[in-house]
């Protein structure tokens, strides 16, 4: 019995779709209609004046799919087959009712967008506003071209009936629609590939047994793996509304756990991946790129490309695609990213690739119009800051950034000269570069300017001054000491002291306690200023604070940032006082092209609504601590791992051949970044002598992604024969 909610025309479609059922050679999977004693297969009836309506349809004997512990592959094929005959039987059927606009089509999936903000926990949330991106710029683009079908729409788990190894039946036809064909595979694909430790294996076996009952086509298969996601999305979101509804009923979430954990593992998945593993259900060559295809891309970069313009891994990654914490080459292979930091909030994340794509799609102009952009973005960084640094100025990259720095402080203070730590790395434009012992000091460099003075780099696992000694930051501060001394005796003084507040290229080192306190308090006792390098620190990536500078207490003049600020785009920003802006407004027009273009200003401050609304500093800060605890542990059961250290996602891991003599594992960790590289985990090394693991992923990056890693890099070294 159906009630007035029910609209007789799609009922009477029901009726007419199992009639058509009834004369195919599928008839015995459905319930048999049976007529009124005047004939009629739906009979309306009146109760208190409300219409209702009445089919009477026969028992069907089986277990429900959700009731079998076990899918076997014979039982899945059997629910490929059965589905290819039944579209088959109906791709001559119509019926008017059957075209509309429902909820549950899979081709309809973007209508949930707006109701992503039910789903509370932010990682979830992340991760279904993710999947709806990719099915718009995949799916929604191609649905025009499918082939359409009347199809049943909803071939779950609790709608097919099995018998031992078969499928003995299905029913509920209401959600059946005219729609793209394929969703009706992609449906059963979905629900056949809950609680599978290979969902990819389990979804081939029906689509193997579909295609040969019903073929589909190249382009079907290769958006199943969207349209899967497209379902799961649905099924989440809708779940989410309810419980923000408080629903009671427990079939509103009688899906919700294991779509979550299929979504889990579909974004580990490659979807290159899965089109390979679909098309060879299908018996067809395989998407993926020959071995020559990348000789040809490599030759072609060597004669268009700068030879100086590094590739990481010997064998050389062609990346097609990244997924937040999650990276997918064009050989079908997923990596979990631990190095790129530029990507703070995660690779195409759906938030700020939306605002992007809307701001693109309005207006992207320079910098000489009013903006409220613009402004907005300037009042919500410094609102982030030490109250003093109040004015901004946007790049395109934190080493534009940085010189821009270098240029304001000489202006301000009307001298020429700078401090850096040994080892620094501040960029690669002409200043940064002078100001960069990594580079001028190292091959190719031109060697150190009389204006730039290297202070002695504060490393407290190899310089004279250790980590868990209370007076390192003081010691080491004690040698500006030495420099300014040397500069007074030249009759000369400090423009600016700059260095990262942790320590990357230098060797992912943070700085000890107190260190900054007493720098910056000698430099600004000559009339210097001083230069916090946030560019890879920043954003809440240290976890404890916001920036790297506030974990030694102290203000600095000048604050750069970069990379993280834009996760990938290009944007960079200068931050200073008003005392330092008013000195720089010496008549000479700052005219940056870009620098604080209206996308760039969306992106900015999308990206930092991003951190703040999902929490992202309280993300880094847990999972890392939690990274951090067991990469000690590690380092117990090896002792080539000689230090591990950091804050936050900010994580170095220093590995010697001796921990006495504290000999560089060169070779070694070559080896390992290569082989963490074949298992999935993209890692890269650092430091003066080249020997330390860095690891600053995105912030998104999860405690499971940290037990993966530290496993595979406890087997990894452990290949190494060392203890």
């Amino acid at each position: 019995m159906a009630g007035p909610e029910h609209h007789w025309s799609f009922l009477d479609a029901q009726v007419a779709i199992l009639q058509q059922l009834k004369h195919s050679d599928v008839w015995n999977y459905f319930q048999e209609l049976h007529a009124s004693v005047d004939g009629r297969l739906l009979v309306q009836v009146e109760l208190d004046n409300i219409p209702y309506f009445i089919r009477v349809l026969s028992f069907i004997e089986g277990r429900f799919l959700v009731e079998r512990k076990e899918h076997t592959p014979v039982l899945l094929a059997s629910i490929g087959s059965f589905l290819g005959r039944m579209d088959l039987a109906l791709r001559n059927f119509q019926h008017p009712a059957m075209h509309r606009h429902y909820e549950w089509d899979i081709s309809n999936t973007p209508d949930v967008f707006s109701s992503l903000p039910a789903i509370k926990d932010a990682e979830k949330r992340r991760i279904a506003g993710y999947f709806l991106l990719q099915f718009e710029m995949e799916v929604r683009p191609a649905l025009a071209t499918l082939r359409k079908a009347y199809i049943h729409g909803d071939a779950n788990d609790y709608n097919l009936l099995t018998q031992g190894d078969s499928v003995s039946g299905l029913i509920d036809f209401g959600d059946m629609v005219y729609a793209p064909l394929i969703n009706n595979l992609a449906v059963a694909c979905t629900y056949c590939m809950l609680h599978k430790s290979d969902p990819l294996n389990a979804a081939a076996a029906v689509i193997k047994a579909y295609h040969q009952q019903y073929a589909i086509t190249r382009q079907e298969a290769d958006l199943l793996y969207y349209l899967v996601a497209g379902r799961l999305c649905i099924s989440v979101v809708k779940a989410a509304v309810k419980r923000s509804q408080e629903s009671s009923n427990d079939h509103h979430f009688i899906s919700e756990a294991p779509a979550w954990a299929l979504l889990y593992q579909l974004i580990e998945i490659n979807p290159l991946r899965a089109q390979q593993v679909f098309r060879e259900a299908c018996n067809w060559p395989q998407p993926l790129p020959e071995k020559t295809d990348q000789d040809n891309l490599m030759a072609r970069r060597s004669a268009a490309i700068g030879k100086n313009l590094s590739i990481s891994y010997r064998q050389k990654l062609k990346i097609e695609r990244g997924a937040l914490q999650y990276l997918y080459d064009d050989q079908g292979n997923t990596y979990v990213d631990c190095v790129n930091n530029v990507s703070h909030v995660g690779h195409c994340h759906p938030v700020v690739v939306r605002a992007m794509q809307q701001q693109l799609a309005i207006l992207n102009t320079n910098t000489r119009y009013l903006s409220d952009h613009l402004v907005e973005y300037a009042e919500m960084l410094t609102a982030t800051l030490p109250s003093r640094l109040k004015v901004c100025y946007f790049t395109n990259s934190g080493s534009e950034a940085n010189d821009l720095a270098i240029r304001m402080s000489r202006h301000f203070t009307q001298q020429k000269d700078i401090i850096v730590l040994d080892h620094a790395y501040h960029g690669t434009s002409t200043t940064a570069i002078e100001i960069s012992p990594y580079k001028f000091d190292g091959k190719g460099g031109f060697g150190q300017a009389a204006w730039v003075h290297k202070a002695m780099n504060p490393d407290g696992y190899r310089g004279p001054f250790k980590f868990n000694d209370p007076l390192a930051g003081k010691n080491y501060a004690a040698d500006l000491d030495r420099i300014l001394g040397e500069m007074q005796e030249a009759g000369i003084k400090p423009a600016a002291f700059i260095c990262e507040t942790l320590l990357g290229v230098g060797g992912q080192i943070p700085l000890p306690a107190g260190y900054l306190q007493a720098v910056y308090e000698k430099v600004r006792a000559v009339g210097g200023l001083c230069i916090a390098d946030e560019v890879q620190v920043g954003f809440g990536r240290v976890g404890e604070k916001f920036w790297g500078f506030e974990l030694q207490q102290v203000e600095p003049d000048i604050v750069v940032m970069g990379k993280p600020i834009g996760n990938g785009h290009p944007l960079a920003a200068v931050v200073v006082t008003e005392e330092i802006a008013r000195a720089f407004n010496n008549g000479m027009e700052y005219f940056n092209t870009y620098g604080g273009n209206p996308v760039s200003m969306i992106t900015g401050k999308t990206v930092l609504q991003v951190i703040q609304q999902e929490d992202m500093q309280a993300q880094a800060l847990s999972t890392g601590n939690y990274l951090m605890a067991k990469l000690k542990e590690l380092m117990q059961r090896h002792s080539i791992i000689g230090d591990v250290r950091g804050h936050g996602l900010f994580i170095g891991v220093e590995l010697v051949r001796d921990r006495v003599s504290l000999e560089p594992a060169v070779p070694e960790i070559e080896q390992v970044v290569e082989q963490m590289k074949n298992k999935g985990f993209l890692l890269s090394t650092d430091g003066p002598l080249y020997n330390v693991l860095k690891i600053k992923p995105p912030m998104v990056f999860n405690r499971q992604n940290a037990d993966r890693l530290v496993a595979l890099l406890d087997e990894t070294i452990s290949e190494l024969n060392y203890q």
